[in-house]
């Protein structure tokens, strides 16, 4: 009677770690189309589309989260726009800024824990 057990044909691979510079930059080009009008966010948009499912669960939940945050903000920036007609536009503008910032950040924290946003469907924060 023998206790060993033979592991001759297991190959163990050490954990790589997943690379997450790709959603970095597509959170920083959502950032930067504050300043550049949507259009670095819009690039962003394009690469998340490109990217999603090629990596774990939940990098695609972020890839997820930043193609909804880029078509939710375009909504919201678009309204904002309208609305400048009766100068309540400028307030609302102001408070979708600070709602696509906190979305990036949240994302940010996401991905140095390497775990998916929380609340991904939501429209809010």
């Amino acid at each position: 009677m023998s206790d060993n057990v033979q592991n001759d044909n297991v190959i163990v691979e050490p954990h790589r770690p997943v690379d997450t510079t790709i959603p970095m930059v597509i959170y920083a080009l959502h950032l930067a189309s504050i300043v550049t009008g949507g259009l670095t966010a819009l690039v962003g948009a394009v690469i998340a589309y490109v990217y999603r499912g090629r990596g774990p669960a939940w990098l695609d939940e972020h890839y997820r989260y930043q193609i909804r945050t880029f078509w939710i903000g375009l909504l919201y920036f678009c309204v904002s726009g309208l609305l400048t007609l009766i100068l309540i536009g400028f307030v609302l503008w102001l408070v979708a800024v600070i709602w696509l910032v906190i979305r990036c950040v949240k994302g940010f924290k996401g991905l140095q824990e390497q775990r998916a946003p929380e609340n991904v469907d939501t429209w809010l924060v």
